[in-house]
């Protein structure tokens, strides 16, 4: 009745109730007692039991609505699905239960005993969830919907992964309607590997050094950097393959390596990396790719991006070397390839604008968190088994965009070396951490997104410098910059 009153057009997916509040749970006889968190050792356990009886609590109500000729998709849980059909006319509604968000596990979520992000409710050791109150929070609620369908075009999904692919199924759906713009309708499951790195295929990066005299020659503060939303700003830049990939192998594989008009084509490419030692890298940063080692060739898969950083020079974060030095084996090499994502990280990025210009921190947060989330579980079949969402699983797309953060990454880390005379000391992800005089900037002036930004600054005690020269090895200045970041980080 509440859908039928409303006349609701509902973005291409089924319209949404939300019901908001324990109390209006209670009105419908949505109450459960799992228990408390403190009464058990894991939140997994309570998670599940909540779950468990919310679904029979549910299914008990639910009889009114099935016997006028709904039907239930799937099992109840703090989404009910609910489609009916009338004629040729097929109404779908989920109906959202607020109070019950948090039994619904999922990484996206954060779940480690704690709880993390959920989607556009928020997040409440951000505090950015919903006020406690009843009608401020519907309130609030229904203003982060009506953000979301104006400046993301769709409704949230049930995680913000989902609402990342809802986004993406819009622009596939015009663009299928109007035959413009690159519409893949297919998975890209990594294909038979010989000899498939444990591991991710392009791991990120975290690498640790202790400092030495010239590192603290003047250093009065400790300062993070990273990359303003880099997988987002790496999605909107990079050719994405798709379509069913050829296998090539010896000089069919080094041809197609050299074939492309911008580098090579978009595929996976068998390499042997050299040993690092026997080139001429800068000691103070990791090496250029996670799979190489110092001392002996390493013979891995590598995506496009990672096999044109490898040939950059080593001003610009590769290892200067030519294809040949590489000695390419064999490659899987896409058919098709074209920015895949570049609306989806327009919408995304002018939606991140719009929050970060009114300093709207909750939408900034879901923002970050779907396409975190939706690059995240590119990785993951088992998050898209439905027919009509398979094409999201596509790990090389992930994969090709953490190689592209890493290899930026360096690039900068390199030409802040040359401009500042300063090496990090760690990196991790898209972040690097400096010791800095005063005056010294290493950040971007831009606010475009994938430029450096500070994210954390604080000072150097004397007690700090005693735990940087005292550091014996990694694990200890990790321990140190972690305690220094705790204990008087400054965020920015």
């Amino acid at each position: 009745k509440l859908i039928r009153w409303a006349t609701l057009t509902p973005l291409g997916a089924p319209a949404q109730v939300w019901v908001v509040g324990i109390d209006a749970c209670e009105m419908f006889g949505w109450i459960i007692d799992p228990g408390d968190e403190d009464d058990v050792d894991d939140m997994e356990v309570l998670r599940a039991r909540a779950a468990e009886e919310l679904t029979a609590v549910l299914q008990a109500t639910l009889t009114p609505m099935l016997t006028a000729g709904w039907e239930l998709r799937g099992d109840p849980g703090h989404v009910v699905h609910l489609s009916r059909t009338t004629g040729t006319f097929t109404s779908m509604v989920d109906i959202f239960i607020e109070p019950y968000v948090w039994t619904y596990w999922n990484k996206d979520f954060g779940w480690n005993n704690r709880v993390g992000d959920m989607g556009i409710l928020g997040s409440p050791t951000a505090g950015t969830y919903l006020p406690d109150d009843d009608l401020p929070a519907a309130r609030e609620l229904g203003r982060r919907l009506s953000w979301c369908a104006r400046y993301l075009g769709v409704l949230p999904g049930p995680t913000p992964a989902r609402t990342g692919a809802a986004v993406l199924d819009k622009i596939k759906r015009e663009r299928t309607r109007s035959g413009k713009g690159i519409a893949v309708t297919t998975g890209g499951p990594i294909p038979p590997l010989n000899g498939e790195p444990r591991g991710d295929l392009e791991p990120e990066v975290g690498w640790t050094r202790v400092c030495d005299s010239e590192d603290l020659t003047g250093a009065t503060q400790l300062v993070s950097i990273d990359q303003r939303a880099a997988y987002l700003a790496s999605a909107g830049m990079l050719e994405f393959g798709y379509g069913k990939p050829r296998h090539l192998t010896g000089e069919s594989a080094v041809s197609a390596a050299a074939s492309g008009a911008k580098g090579a084509p978009f595929g996976l490419w068998r390499i042997t990396l050299p040993a690092g030692n026997m080139l001429s890298l800068p000691a103070k940063l990791p090496l250029p790719h996670p799979h190489m080692l110092a001392d002996q060739p390493v013979q891995t898969w590598v995506t496009s991006v990672s096999l044109d950083a490898l040939q950059a020079s080593v001003a610009d974060g590769g290892i200067g070397a030519e294809l040949d030095d590489l000695d390419i084996v064999e490659a899987w090499v896409y058919p098709e390839q074209g920015r895949a994502l570049d609306k989806w990280a327009k919408i995304l990025r002018e939606g991140r604008k719009v929050a970060v210009e009114t300093g709207d921190v909750a939408m900034k947060r879901f923002l970050g968190a779907c396409y975190k989330g939706y690059i995240g579980r590119m990785v993951n079949p088992d998050m898209w088994t439905a027919k009509q969402m398979q094409h999201h699983h596509q790990p090389l797309w992930r994969a090709s965009i953490i190689a592209h953060c890493r290899w930026r990454g360096r690039r900068v880390a390199m030409r802040i070396a040359r401009e500042t005379g300063r090496w990090p000391v760690r990196t991790v992800t898209d972040s690097w951490v400096y010791l800095l005089a005063d005056g010294e900037d290493v950040a971007d002036d831009s606010d475009a997104l994938g430029k450096m930004s500070v994210e954390k600054r604080t000072v150097i005690t004397e007690a700090l410098i005693e735990a940087f020269t005292s550091a014996d090895d990694t694990h200890e200045m990790n321990l140190a910059i972690k305690g220094a970041f705790t204990s008087g980080e400054e965020g920015e």
